[in-house]
């Protein structure tokens, strides 16, 4: 069970069954929106100009399964 909301590009891929790459993908199209689904976190030792994404799983869940129940077409934006 994930006790924090906001989790890792690595963690939520691995919990959403979907690639980092297809996450990244979704983010560029819009599907994910940013402050909602996704914000730029500075971790330690990264540099400010490459933020590290988190993604707030629950959020990102829900908006994959709303797609999914409305026949939106997922495949297509997914990364290859």
């Amino acid at each position: 069970m994930v006790t924090k909301p906001w989790v890792t590009s690595k963690k939520a891929s691995e919990l959403l069954g979907v690639s980092e790459q297809t996450l990244n993908k979704w983010r560029e199209v819009g599907y994910l929106k940013p402050g909602t689904h996704w914000r730029s976190s500075p971790g330690l030792g990264q540099q400010p100009w490459s933020p590290q994404v988190i993604y707030h799983l629950l959020w990102c869940k829900e908006k994959i399964e709303y797609w999914r129940m409305h026949d939106a077409p997922l495949d297509k934006a997914e990364a290859a």
